[in-house]
């Protein structure tokens, strides 16, 4: 059974910092996170390939650095200066191929942001 198995969760005061882990049990061309928002059931934060391609939410944009370790099956996502506004549990997202229509999702873990 294929796991994300995800970690680095935790309460921060604003303007800390929080590291994310994911680690899968297999190889995904893509691997990143995704959050709830707002009239949507979950918005991209950042993802990223295995050729080292990424993506972010503007919202994230030079506070969030996500990377990954492929011989690890893992990413990771530094987020940096956080934000009240990032609370939000947060869940890995795996995909086979850039066409999967079908990802694979982590349980999710908690960032609380608050002083």
């Amino acid at each position: 059974q294929v796991q994300l198995v995800e970690s680095g969760g935790g309460l921060v005061q604003p303007g800390g910092s929080l590291r994310l882990s994911c680690t899968a049990s297999v190889y995904y061309y893509s691997m990143g996170w995704y959050r709830p928002a707002p009239g949507e059931q979950r918005e991209l934060v950042a993802t990223i390939t295995a050729g080292g391609t990424a993506d972010y939410a503007d919202s994230v944009k030079g506070r969030f650095t996500i990377s990954r370790d492929n011989a690890k099956n893992t990413v990771y996502l530094q987020m940096n200066n956080l934000k009240p506004e990032d609370t939000a549990v947060y869940y890995c997202h795996a995909k086979k191929s850039a066409w999967d229509i079908t990802p694979n999702w982590g349980q999710g873990t908690q960032v609380t942001v608050s002083s």
